[in-house]
């Protein structure tokens, strides 16, 4: 089971190569570079440090880069390293974005051996609120923080662990947990939301 393991903390909003561990990703988005020119890219190499793009941009290196990268979001930084095709960014967030992306990259990186299903039909949303509470049937509520969210199901990073097929409410929506991983549990919706259903968190 993947989880990112920060090496080094210097409580600075920039990190150093080699602060964060990195995960093979494929994920498509499009960048501007600092003359506001526009490029397609994919992301193929992410930490909560930074990125590697293949794109066909020529940046300049120490040249701030935002892009917005499918599924993750805006990211913004500077570039470390360039080559063929390929450049490096440092990623410029505060702690608590950097928390977020960490969370995102897990769930990436742990998708295929969880076993869940890539339901293409009900692409994965990036939420703005990540910070929520679930209920159980008895009433009880758990703070958690929400690692993943589509129209169909969600993953949240909770110490408690409910059990298979427990019924829970995530804010107003049903549903029942259908998996156990290391932060957490995925949630199946008992019936397909919409993006108004879910715009508590969006």
């Amino acid at each position: 089971m993947y989880s990112f393991q920060q090496a080094q903390n210097t409580g600075t909003k920039q990190h150093s190569e080699g602060a964060f561990q990195r995960v093979s990703v494929n994920l498509t988005g499009r960048l501007m570079l600092a003359n506001h020119d526009e490029y397609d890219c994919t992301a193929v190499d992410m930490s909560p440090g930074d990125v590697v793009f293949t794109c066909d941009a020529r940046p300049r290196a120490g040249e701030r880069i935002i892009a917005y990268v499918d599924h993750v979001g805006r990211l913004e930084g500077n570039v470390s390293k360039l080559a063929d095709n390929v450049f490096v960014i440092q990623i410029n967030a505060t702690d608590r974005k950097r928390e977020k992306l960490a969370a995102q990259l897990t769930w990436i990186a742990n998708k295929h051996e969880l076993g869940l299903p890539e339901d293409r039909r009900h692409d994965r949303l990036a939420p703005r609120k990540i910070r929520t509470e679930i209920t159980l049937d008895d009433g009880s509520k758990y703070t958690c923080r929400l690692i993943d969210l589509s129209l169909s199901g969600a993953a949240v990073d909770i110490e408690t662990r409910p059990a298979m097929g427990a019924a829970i409410l995530l804010g107003s929506m049903k549903g029942r947990v259908v998996r156990h991983f290391q932060e957490g549990v995925a949630i199946e919706f008992l019936g397909i939301q919409t993006r108004e259903t879910l715009r508590e968190f969006l």
